[in-house]
């Protein structure tokens, strides 16, 4: 008999971060947006803005720095109104955390990962246990700092040694000293597949991988060219029966849909449910979501339906 589900498309989600004191997406338009970052107020960037700001230019002119974008597609530069001290705390629930302006547009944290570092939590507490997690592209921690609150044993894997520095600053910052994160400095292919000759397992995989990236010994990612053999390596290294599986990706020419059967195909051997869709923000200005992100996850059935049940 022909597979009945083989035409159905997967519906897909959008999901917007909630539950920040510390942050909010202000207002965007015009291909940037107006955030505030704890204290400071700050413009950047941001293709998917194609419609007119909603709040008045005198509100825009209150930010105090502006991340100028250059030709070149990561190029750019800040331009300060008022002087910003070099770095400033910033907390989400009990997680706390360094941001700061750099040479990017980046500050040290992505607000609209909440969404993940949340549902990650719920999944790692339903299961009742203390999950292995490999956080591959973790960059400054909070991911990893979210999973090992919730009670997993987390590794925490980055490409690049500021950012792992930064990582275990925000794990003092936070008062999460005695938790269990192992950090480690390498490239993200080479290490699973290292873990894969070792035997090692993981019961939780969480990927954020960049679209372009270099290794600490200069290997180059590419995530088209570099994302079906990482996928795959990782199928690999899951445990007998894994807990989670949760992929995100930015700045990508790839869709939700994409996402959503490169996981189905990594986790086809077990019992569980993937959904994907886009993870954003809302505005306080007009209450448009802007969509920042594409992203897949798969869960074990069992620990879906105790999530079901508790929200119920």
């Amino acid at each position: 008999m022909p597979d009945q589900n083989k035409n159905i498309l997967p519906q897909l989600q959008l999901l917007a971060a909630a539950n920040w004191k510390e942050y909010s997406l202000l207002d965007s338009g015009g291909g940037f947006k107006l955030e505030q970052f704890g204290q400071a107020r700050l413009i950047r960037p941001e293709p998917e803005a194609v419609w007119q700001p909603a709040l008045p230019e005198s509100e825009w002119k209150k930010a105090d720095a502006v991340y100028k974008p250059a030709p070149e597609e990561n190029g750019g530069h800040w331009e300060y109104r008022r002087k910003l001290p070099d770095r400033w705390k910033m907390s989400y629930q009990d997680l706390s955390f360094w941001v700061q302006t750099s040479a990017s547009r980046h500050l040290g944290v992505f607000p609209e990962q909440s969404c993940q570092w949340d549902w990650a939590d719920r999944v790692i507490k339903a299961s009742k246990s203390k999950p292995k997690v490999l956080n591959l592209f973790g960059y400054t921690g909070i991911a990893s700092l979210a999973s090992a609150r919730a009670g997993a044993q987390v590794t925490h894997l980055d490409a690049s040694r500021k950012v792992i520095t930064w990582a275990n600053e925000n794990q003092k910052l936070s008062g999460f000293d005695s938790l269990p994160i192992r950090w480690i400095l390498d490239d993200a292919v080479k290490f699973v597949q290292r873990e894969q000759r070792r035997g090692n397992c993981y019961d939780g995989i969480i990927l954020d991988p960049p679209k372009f990236g270099r290794g600490p010994k200069g290997e180059v990612w590419e995530f088209y060219k570099l994302l079906p053999d990482l996928l795959d390596s990782c199928r690999q290294i899951l445990s007998p029966q894994p807990l989670f599986v949760q992929l995100t990706a930015y700045a990508v020419k790839a869709s939700a849909a994409t996402m959503y059967y490169a996981v189905s195909e990594m986790t086809r051997a077990y019992s569980g449910i993937t959904t994907a869709g886009e993870i954003g923000l809302l505005e306080q200005s007009a209450g448009r979501y802007l969509s920042t992100a594409i992203y897949a996850r798969w869960c074990r059935i069992d620990i879906l339906h105790k999530l079901n049940q508790e929200s119920s």
